[in-house]
């Protein structure tokens, strides 16, 4: 009611006021202008913005998909910049209280004025600091200086100057220099004004780099001299011996001095090929199979942005970056470079063939019948080289001219070629390189166990082995000549034994000449005499395997005396001990208990006797030490039984059995 005497002109959005309140009611004026504005615009905002009719819209709608496809032109703001089209429309339009007659990005914007300002990179030009030296000194105080030194700039609370016994205000002495002010800095934002670097000059930053650059340049100087230095080392080493294998044919005057030399230039070349490289630790030496700090990265082969792409996501070059090169020649050639090497294009064939097959109403599939692929495959390849054969064939029986397809290569035409190679008198390569030796996918020229020969270098009886030492066990340590000699010995004795065998007859007539002799002991003096002679005669006629089996034989029947005499001896304790034979028949451990039956109890004892033990080892580690007796920690060293090691075992629970926790600790 109060405000009745306000109208609005809705033409000029402007309030004409006839009457006021008092001055402390102007916001309510302000409210009404922008209630007004508001208003206003929304007028203009809805009287624009019809409802489109249905022609309308499909004009529009295919207005907006020609413009995403690139057929029509883009649409333009009010500063003639174009919209790009694929923005979406709650980007791009714009709100109706901002009553924008046009399509405009300008609601997306930041104010240029609300930007938070900083300082620019090169004020360090304008940008002054220090002591101002232009200015001319002053003589005496000035009232508000500082009471210290006597600057304008900075008061006492302020000052970095040693605190004086007598300040400057009161001895008019020593005038401090004014300072240089920075300008004022509240229109900066708060980057601006917490800015560390403001003001510094980056060429000043060139003096660091030249001092690490004359650091790198004495690096590399004392490194080249060190390679020198090695390197003379190694050529006096050289020319010293080069001058003992001088002096020592020198010695010889049968060779001629043409030989002399020749053996000189041999034995160089040899000393310089078993020369043995030293390793410096100081090199980096790194494994070439994984990416590694030292490689260069893919994307810095070629700088250029119109060169081949890189994705980051995969860390792929598909593309050669070196455009123009050979690839052979180059240190990377693209990863596309590997789908062309190896295996890959065989594939790519079969998979090919395997195409073409179906088109032409085979049923073939290279993944799912790999096999019929591949026979299929293979029989065609056969075919079609018969027919270029055939082909070839027919044409040159026609025509003629099969000689010039024999000729040699070019290389061979004029008996020359690039691939020199110096052999030695000794067949050592002097100069060039020596001829690949082929190699395959098994481990070769291992020598385990300090052999100098291979497993399997080696064949007797029906074995392999080392022909180094003539060893046939592949776990052995090499014996050289020795291991050598105790094989022949081996075979020796076998040769003995098979003799044995063959004259056996002979060794039965033997014994029963013995035997005759030994018989006829009683006889007469003459009949012993002669038989002496007989047997001297015997002994010179026996062989060798003769005497050792005789030697056998006397040794066993000696064996066979002592085991009679040892059953006597056992025999007649059997007798003392026949009262007890019942009940010791009956106690555990007898003859007749079975065998399964008589270990069981074995473990059984044995896993007593271990429970024993661990029970009195806790019992002794709880006791104190000072509380122990002497020796109490001393036990038995023998070597455990079998079945002492099967009852550890049954003892022993292991962690990742599931039935460990309802087992008892014992």
């Amino acid at each position: 009611a109060k405000f009745t005497n306000f109208t609005f002109d809705t033409r000029e959005t402007k309030i004409i006021s006839t009457y006021l309140l008092g001055a402390e009611q102007r916001w309510i004026v302000i409210t009404c202008l922008e209630i007004a504005h508001v208003q206003s615009v929304a007028r203009m905002a809805n009287v624009e913005k019809k409802k489109l009719s249905r022609d309308d819209f499909h004009k529009q709608k295919e207005l907006d998909e020609a413009r995403k496809a690139g057929t029509a032109p883009a649409e333009q703001d009010e500063h003639g910049q174009d919209i790009n089209p694929h923005i979406p429309q709650y980007v791009s339009q714009a709100p109706w209280y901002l009553g924008f007659d046009r399509p405009t990005l300008t609601h997306q914007r930041q104010d240029e004025d609300k930007l938070e300002k900083v300082a620019p990179l090169d004020e360090w030009e304008r940008y002054k600091k220090g002591v101002n030296k232009n200015a001319p000194k002053a003589k005496k105080f000035r009232k508000g200086a500082c009471t210290n030194c006597g600057a304008m700039t900075h008061k006492k609370s302020e000052c970095v100057e040693r605190p004086r016994k007598l300040g400057a205000k009161y001895t008019n002495k020593n005038i401090a220099r004014d300072e240089f002010v920075p300008k004022d800095i509240s229109e900066l934002g708060y980057d601006g004004k917490h800015d560390r670097w403001r003001g510094y000059n980056p060429a000043e930053y060139q003096r660091v780099v030249n001092e690490y650059a004359k650091v790198e340049e004495e690096k590399r100087k004392m490194k080249a001299k060190q390679l020198r230095e090695e390197k003379f080392q190694q050529r006096k080493e050289v020319e010293d011996t080069k001058e003992k294998d001088k002096e020592k044919a020198a010695g010889d005057e049968s060779d001629s001095s043409s030989s002399d030399d020749e053996d000189g230039d041999e034995m160089k070349y040899a000393e310089q090929s078993n020369m043995i490289s030293k390793i410096d630790t100081k090199n980096r030496v790194s494994v070439r199979n994984l990416r590694i700090r030292e490689d260069t990265a893919k994307y810095l082969r070629n700088l250029d942005v119109n060169s081949a792409y890189y994705d980051p996501k995969t860390r792929t070059m598909r593309a050669n970056p070196y455009e123009g090169k050979d690839p052979s020649a180059v240190p990377f050639a693209g990863d596309n470079f590997v789908r062309y090497t190896g295996d890959v294009v065989d594939i790519a064939q079969r998979q090919i063939f395997a195409w073409d097959a179906t088109g032409k109403g085979e049923e073939l599939h290279a993944q799912a019948d790999p096999t019929l692929a591949e026979m299929m495959y293979k029989q065609y390849q056969g075919k079609k080289d018969d027919f270029k054969q055939n082909q070839q064939k027919s044409v040159l029986e026609k025509y003629g001219g099969e000689e010039h397809l024999k000729a040699p290569p070019k290389e061979l035409l004029m008996a020359q070629s690039e691939h020199y190679v110096e052999y030695s008198k000794l067949g050592r390569v002097i100069k060039g390189q020596e001829k690949a030796i082929a190699r395959s996918k098994y481990l070769e020229d291992q020598h385990p166990g300090n052999h100098t020969s291979v497993w399997g270098s080696y064949w007797h009886q029906g074995k392999w082995g080392f022909a180094c030492c003539h060893s046939c066990i592949r776990e052995s340590f090499c014996t050289g000549d020795r291991g050598k000699e105790a094989a022949s010995a081996s075979d020796a004795n076998a040769i003995l034994e098979a003799d044995e065998h063959s004259k056996g007859e002979s060794t039965e007539e033997t014994r029963a000449i013995t035997s005759r002799e030994d018989a006829a002991e009683g006889t007469s003096a003459a009949d012993e005499s002669k038989a002496a002679e007989e047997e001297e005669v015997d002994d010179r006629s026996k062989s060798l395997v003769q005497l050792h089996k005789e030697q056998q034989q006397k040794t066993l029947e000696d064996a066979e005396e002592a085991a009679r005499k040892d059953r006597k001896r056992k025999k007649k304790k059997d007798k003392k001990s026949k009262k007890h034979k019942k009940h010791r028949s009956h106690a555990p451990g007898s003859d007749s208990e079975d065998e399964d039956t008589k270990r069981s109890r074995k473990i059984k004892e044995a896993m007593e006797k271990q429970k024993a033990e661990d029970a009195a080892a806790d019992k002794l580690l709880a006791t104190d030490e000072r509380s122990r007796g002497y020796g109490a920690i001393s036990g038995s060293f023998e070597e455990p039984t079998e079945e002492e090691m099967e009852a550890f075992r049954l003892r022993q629970q292991r962690a990742d059995d599931p039935m460990a926790q309802f087992m008892n600790k014992e």
